[in-house]
């Protein structure tokens, strides 16, 4: 589980810290990190939680490190549909950056 490994060293955390916060052992994180066993599905939904991520990007079977959101993709235009998996995409701190500026234009009362 590469991701896991990037996603403690993007918050700045040690194996042992990342273990007391999901209550589990130094050794298991190392365990996972470098492929040697794989945690069930419950600790995966705990990482996930954790780090507000899916299991499928934990599991690698995404790229997308943040959670999808349900959304009906019949009720987007084309044009909002490709604007909503662009958003997708960008990296966490840019798209803080582009909520602020939402948030900037477009007020609620507005909406």
């Amino acid at each position: 589980m590469k991701n896991l490994k990037d996603l403690r060293l993007a918050r700045g955390l040690s194996q042992q810290r990342l273990a007391d916060q999901l209550h589990l052992s130094q050794q298991s994180i190392y365990k996972y990190e470098n492929d040697l066993s794989e945690p069930g599905i419950e600790i995966l939904k705990n990482i996930a939680d954790f780090f507000d991520t899916s299991v499928d990007y934990l599991i690698e079977y995404t790229d997308c490190p943040r959670k999808y959101d349900t959304f009906n993709e019949t009720d987007l235009n084309t044009q909002e549909l490709e604007h909503m998996r662009m958003y997708r995409l960008l990296p966490p701190d840019v798209r803080s950056d582009f909520d602020s500026l939402m948030e900037k234009y477009v007020r609620e009362d507005d909406a």
